[in-house]
């Protein structure tokens, strides 16, 4: 397999999952004083540093690292990449203070908005699909969510994954009591599963593809769940104070992620293939992770079905509603806000800028 975090290129930090206390320190120590230029819409002085964070399989993450987007968005302004190890990292990222910027997925989204984390959603990186899959242990005998019962099942809790492990539950009418779930970050699954700690695993790739070469089974997928109703997506969030003060640098960010998913869907292989260099892996795999999501062009975000456009919100707002009312019941959640706290928190406006 691969290597778990991608090579960050010079003026970009990086940071695996282990190291998150280490990194959050370090970000935090980063110079915040003005850099040499000011933002031309507000004049406000830019900082000397961007922080930057994502997780660490958020593998599309690796083409703007490795082709350079991220540098000199703006002139005298350093960007500095954080790899962390999950969504849930992100989010203890923003709540630290330590990164302007991150990508995680909906379902930490969700709860980083109930909780007031004053951060808001400017672009939707990818619609999960079966790269994010329930994968179990051929000789645990699951064949179906409902074969669930009695075992155990690990998943990283209040992520993407854990929302979407919780909906099968859910739709195969199986009550989350009767199966033992177990908080795994997955770097750490593959071990438990060659162990036997685990019967099955909802996670990413591309720890889904080893254990599925380690005599795994698909059992269900995010691709299925959302043609359900459970759509899942990876996102990137701002915090609201950095983006008022900074909307030119915001702007050259959000092109960069355009820029990034254009390449995906214009040269899948071309991509697959800057991915597999960043990782030290082969491009068959990278394009294996790639076509299991769904990368929206700029244009069909801002459409009613995602965020939306001048100042309509589009259902993605209901999207992170819905999903924090499911947080709700599943007690990861004390409460959700009201529709309108969710549809605050979805600015289209850097996009539409982006594109212009």
């Amino acid at each position: 397999m691969p290597s778990r975090t991608p090579h960050v290129s010079a003026g970009l930090r990086e940071f695996s999952a282990p190291t998150f206390a280490l990194a959050i320190a370090l970000a935090l120590s980063f110079p915040r004083t003005a850099s040499a230029g000011s933002d031309p819409v507000t004049g406000q002085a830019y900082p000397e540093v961007f922080n930057v964070a994502t997780f660490a399989s958020a593998t599309a993450t690796a083409i703007p690292i490795q082709n350079g987007y991220f540098d000199n968005l703006v002139p005298g302004v350093k960007t500095n990449v954080l790899v962390l190890g999950s969504g849930r990292h992100v989010n203890e990222a923003f709540a630290s203070g330590a990164v302007d910027v991150g990508t995680l997925g909906s379902s930490p989204v969700s709860l980083g908005v109930s909780n007031g984390l004053g951060y808001e959603v400017i672009f939707i990186n990818d619609v999960i699909g079966a790269a994010e899959s329930l994968a179990a242990s051929e000789r645990s005998g699951i064949r179906s969510v409902i074969d669930l019962k009695g075992k155990k099942v690990a998943a990283p809790f209040l992520s993407t994954a854990h929302y979407s492990l919780l909906a099968a539950l859910r739709m195969a009418g199986v009550d989350p009591a009767e199966v033992t779930l177990i908080d795994l970050q997955p770097q750490d699954m593959p071990a438990a599963w060659r162990r036997g700690d685990i019967d099955a695993a909802y996670v990413w790739t591309p720890f889904l593809e080893e254990l599925l070469q380690d005599g795994g089974v698909t059992v269900t997928d995010s691709l299925r769940l959302s043609e359900l109703g459970a759509l899942t997506a990876d996102v990137s969030v701002v915090n609201k104070d950095f983006a008022a003060r900074y909307p030119t640098l915001v702007t050259a960010y959000v092109k960069a992620l355009v820029r990034t998913n254009e390449l995906i869907n214009a040269s899948p292989d071309l991509a697959a293939a800057t991915i597999a260099r960043s990782l030290d892996g082969d491009a068959l795999a990278a394009l294996a992770q790639l076509v299991g999501n769904r990368y929206l062009r700029g244009a069909e975000q801002l459409t009613h079905r995602y965020l939306g456009a001048d100042g309509e919100p589009g259902e993605f707002a209901q999207t992170l509603k819905s999903t924090a009312d499911f947080n709700v019941r599943q007690r990861a959640l004390d409460r959700a806000g009201d529709l309108s706290l969710y549809q605050a928190a979805v600015n289209s406006g850097f996009l539409e800028e982006a594109l212009k």
